[in-house]
């Protein structure tokens, strides 16, 4: 069991890494918001996982929490690329 967590923390340290050229590299602003979206769905599979390693079930608050941050980030975002960005209201 402690392997396949081991492993499990290793692939999503390896898909952040990825996430991380995508932000930085991304063509455009809604490649980089997929990105983020991604990162922040990563960090929950993070803690997630760590929950399970250390047996403490606290931290499936945590990851809860991030996910709903994450859900009303995406929102504001989707609102801002919608009315199609900054404006001089």
């Amino acid at each position: 069991m402690e392997i396949v967590i081991l492993i499990t923390f290793g692939l999503l340290s390896l898909s952040m890494i990825l996430i991380f050229i995508r932000l930085l590299m991304g063509p455009t602003l809604p490649d980089r918001v997929v990105a983020l979206e991604l990162l922040a769905t990563v960090i929950v599979a993070i803690t997630g996982t760590y929950a399970i390693f250390t047996d403490r079930s606290s931290f499936i608050d945590v990851a809860i929490v991030v996910a709903l941050t994450a859900f009303l980030a995406a929102i504001g975002f989707a609102r801002f690329l919608e009315r199609g960005g900054p404006r001089d209201d």
